[in-house]
C-alpha cells in the first residue's frame, strides 16, 4: 500500500487547488514544498508581490488622483523601496497564512524539502532530512522560473529578472526592460509611474500581440506619457555592467546607458530537479510537460498542471486545471475547462479581455459590429478621474451575441467579467440593453456600449434596405 493516494509536488495556485479537491474526495493527499515557498511562485515572487507592489505604487504616487487634485499631486514625495516592500511583504506573509490553513483544514500533510523523481511511483525529499514517500497518484505541479539568456551574466543588482526586481536597494532612475510581453510591461508601468524613465526593448514590431490593437495603443500612448520610450524591432546584442550601471547594446548600433537592466524573456519551467527521467518522463527545451485534455502526462497515473505545461499560464486558469486533474485522478466526473478564461494584464492601467479580438473575427470571416464606451462619458469615470478609460464589445452581426470584450482603465480586470458571465450563458446584447446598472458605475458601460453597438447595426440595416 502507498504512503498516500495523492502526491502534489508544488503549493502554487495549481498544486494547492489539487490537493485540496482530492483531499475533499476523501483521498490521503501530501504537498511537498520548500519551507519558504509555501504558496509557490505565485504567492512568494510572482503574482501576489508583483501586484501588491502596483497597488502601493498608485497609492503612493496619487497617480490616479491627478486628474482630480493636480499634476503635482502625490501622497509621498520620495518614494523608497522600503516604502513598497512593506505592505508586498504584510499580503505575502497572510496569503501563505491562509494557505496554510487551508492545507490543515483539508488534513493534507505538508512535506517540506525538494522533491524528485526516484520512480514513477516514488518521491524522494531533500530537505532538512532526506525521506521517500510512494504514491498512487502524482501530480506536477512545480510552476516557472524566469528564463535567463545563457549569454546574459545577471548579478541580481544591475542586471536582474522578474524576480530580483522585488529585491532592488533603491528606486532606479533609470531602467532598461528587455522584453514587452505582459511582465515586462508590467513592471515598465510601475516604475515608470514612481518616475523612472523606462525605455522597453522589444524585437517584434508591436508589444501584447495578443491583445486587440487599439486596447493596446491606448496602453503605449499612456505609457509614453510617462515617459516610456519603445525601441520595436530592435534586438540587444550585449549588456556590460558598468561601475555606475549597465550599458546596453542593440543590433542596430544604438546604446542605452541605465540604472538596472530587467530581462523579461518568457519563463522557464522548474522541471530541471524532479529527474523526470526515472519516472518515464521529458521536458521540452522550455521546461514544459506535455498534457492531455486531463492533465495526464504520458505516464497515465502522472498529471501537471499550472505554468509548467505552459499556455496559458495564469494563476487562475492553474487553479481550475488543478481541481480538474484531482478529480479525473481520483476517478470522479471532471468537467472541462470553461473556453472563455479571461486574460487581466495588470500594467497602469488595467487592460482586460475576454472571447475574441478584431484581427481574429476579421481572420475568420465573422461579421461583427463594434460597441464602445468612453470613461469620461460616464459619471463615474469623472468621479473618479478616469478620461482614458474605455470598454469594448465585439458583437455578432448575424445573432447580436457578444463575441468579445475589452476593456482599458480603472477596475477593467473587474469590469471584464460581467462580459464573461453573458459570453458563458450564450448571451446577446439585448441583455446588456435592456439591464438596469447600478448609477453612477462603470458597469454601467455595458450599457452604454451595446447601446452604441446595437444603434449601429440599426443604421447598417436601414441603409442596407434603403439601398
Amino acid at each position: 500500500m502507498a504512503d498516500f493516494d495523492v502526491v502534489v509536488l508544488g503549493s502554487g495556485p495549481g498544486g494547492q487547488k489539487a490537493a485540496i479537491a482530492a483531499a475533499k474526495l476523501g483521498r490521503r493527499v501530501a504537498v511537498v514544498e520548500k519551507r519558504h515557498m509555501i504558496g509557490g511562485v505565485c504567492i512568494n515572487t510572482g503574482t501576489i508581490p508583483s501586484k501588491t507592489l502596483r497597488e502601493a505604487v498608485l497609492y503612493l504616487t496619487g497617480l490616479n488622483q491627478r486628474e482630480l487634485y493636480g499634476a503635482s499631486y502625490r501622497v509621498k514625495d520620495e518614494i523608497t523601496v522600503a516604502d513598497l516592500g512593506m505592505r508586498t511583504q504584510h499580503v505575502i506573509g497572510r496569503e501563505i497564512q491562509v494557505i496554510r490553513s487551508q492545507l490543515a483544514r483539508n488534513h493534507v500533510t505538508v512535506l517540506q524539502g525538494t522533491g524528485r523523481f526516484l520512480d514513477e511511483h516514488t518521491i524522494g525529499i531533500t530537505g532538512e532530512e532526506e525521506k521517500k514517500v510512494t504514491a498512487d497518484k502524482i501530480v506536477i505541479a512545480t510552476g516557472t522560473s524566469p528564463a535567463r539568456p545563457s549569454s546574459v551574466e545577471f548579478d541580481d543588482r544591475t542586471v536582474i529578472d522578474s524576480d530580483a526586481i522585488l529585491h532592488l536597494d533603491k528606486v532606479p532612475e533609470t531602467l532598461v526592460v528587455v522584453g514587452a510581453g505582459v511582465i515586462g510591461i508590467e513592471y515598465a508601468s510601475m516604475f515608470a509611474a514612481l518616475g523612472t524613465k523606462v525605455t522597453v526593448v522589444e524585437r517584434r514590431e508591436r508589444m501584447l500581440e495578443f491583445c486587440d490593437l487599439e486596447i493596446v495603443e491606448a496602453l503605449k500612448y499612456h505609457l509614453r506619457d510617462l515617459a516610456v520610450t519603445f525601441r520595436f524591432g530592435e534586438t540587444v546584442a550585449a549588456v556590460e555592467r558598468r561601475p555606475r550601471g549597465a550599458l546596453t547594446l542593440l543590433e542596430s548600433g544604438k546604446k542605452i546607458p541605465a540604472d538596472c537592466v530587467m530581462y523579461s524573456a518568457g519563463r522557464q519551467g522548474k522541471t530541471a530537479e524532479l529527474n523526470l527521467e526515472a519516472a518515464g518522463l521529458a521536458a521540452d527545451d522550455r521546461g514544459r510537460i506535455k498534457v492531455d485534455e486531463n492533465y495526464a502526462t504520458e505516464v497515465p497515473h502522472i498529471y501537471a498542471v499550472g505554468d509548467v505545461i505552459g499556455f496559458p499560464a495564469l494563476a487562475a486558469t492553474s487553479m481550475e486545471q488543478g481541481r480538474l486533474a484531482a478529480q479525473h485522478a481520483c476517478g470522479e466526473p471532471a468537467g472541462d475547462l470553461h473556453e472563455l478564461p479571461p486574460i487581466g494584464i495588470y500594467t497602469i492601467p488595467e487592460i482586460s479581455f475576454v472571447g475574441k479580438s478584431e484581427d481574429e473575427l476579421t481572420r475568420e470571416k465573422v461579421p461583427f459590429e463594434v460597441g464602445i464606451s468612453r470613461y469620461r462619458e460616464l459619471a463615474r469615470g469623472q468621479i473618479i478621474g478616469d478620461s482614458y478609460g474605455m470598454l469594448k464589445l465585439l458583437v455578432s452581426s448575424e445573432d447580436r451575441r457578444l463575441l468579445g470584450v475589452h476593456v482599458f482603465g480603472t477596475q477593467a480586470t473587474e469590469l471584464v467579467h460581467i462580459g464573461q458571465t453573458v459570453m458563458g450563458c450564450g448571451g446577446t446584447i439585448d441583455y446588456l440593453v435592456n439591464a438596469v446598472f447600478n448609477y453612477p458605475t462603470l458597469a454601467e458601460s455595458y450599457k452604454v456600449a451595446a447601446l452604441d453597438a446595437m444603434n449601429k447595426m440599426r443604421t447598417v440595416a436601414r441603409l442596407t434596405a434603403e439601398m
